[in-house]
């Protein structure tokens, strides 16, 4: 894949309510199906290899070199709490910019870049995991499964979150 995926047309990027089109970059964690916004993906990579940072948060994987920059590879599997992926072979990169920092989101595979409806958007249901409905703006029911939106200033949010009372 190694290409970038950001269409040269948008329409409402924004997940909210309401008419229009929603554009995401579809990725796979685990089977489940995840979205990013579009416009907040800068680039698409095939494997890198990445450095360990230690004494690192367990969910910063490490960082890599995108081009002559450092970028932190963050483990979404982990980030999730999902089981590890360290059996599931290499996983691809969903390079995304945010706060004018870059930041490596490893999955498993990357998918498309999907247009859905805004009428299909709903809130997280009170099932989802907790741990997604936590970085999670929503969902979009589709067809045969459920696009679980991620909120990248909230999977970004790497400081130790206290346990709810």
């Amino acid at each position: 894949m190694g290409q970038q995926l950001v269409p040269t047309e948008h329409r409402n990027a924004k997940d909210t309510k309401g008419g229009g089109q929603n554009e995401f970059v579809t990725v796979y964690i685990d089977g489940q199906l995840f979205g990013f916004p579009v416009l907040q993906v800068q680039d698409v990579l095939a494997p890198q290899r990445i450095t360990p940072v230690p004494l690192a948060p367990p969910e910063v994987a490490g960082s890599l070199n995108l081009r002559g920059r450092i970028v932190t590879a963050i483990d979404i599997r982990k980030r999730l709490g999902m089981a590890g992926g360290e059996n599931k072979g290499p996983r691809m990169s969903v390079v995304i910019d945010h706060g004018g920092e870059l930041y490596s989101l490893l999955v498993d595979s990357v998918g498309e870049v999907l247009s859905v409806d805004s009428a299909t958007f709903e809130s997280n249901p009170a099932t989802l995991d907790p741990r997604w409905r936590d970085v999670s703006n929503g969902i979009h029911r589709l067809k045969d499964t459920l696009l679980i939106i991620l909120d990248v200033s909230r999977l970004l949010n790497l400081l130790p979150r206290g346990e709810a009372a």
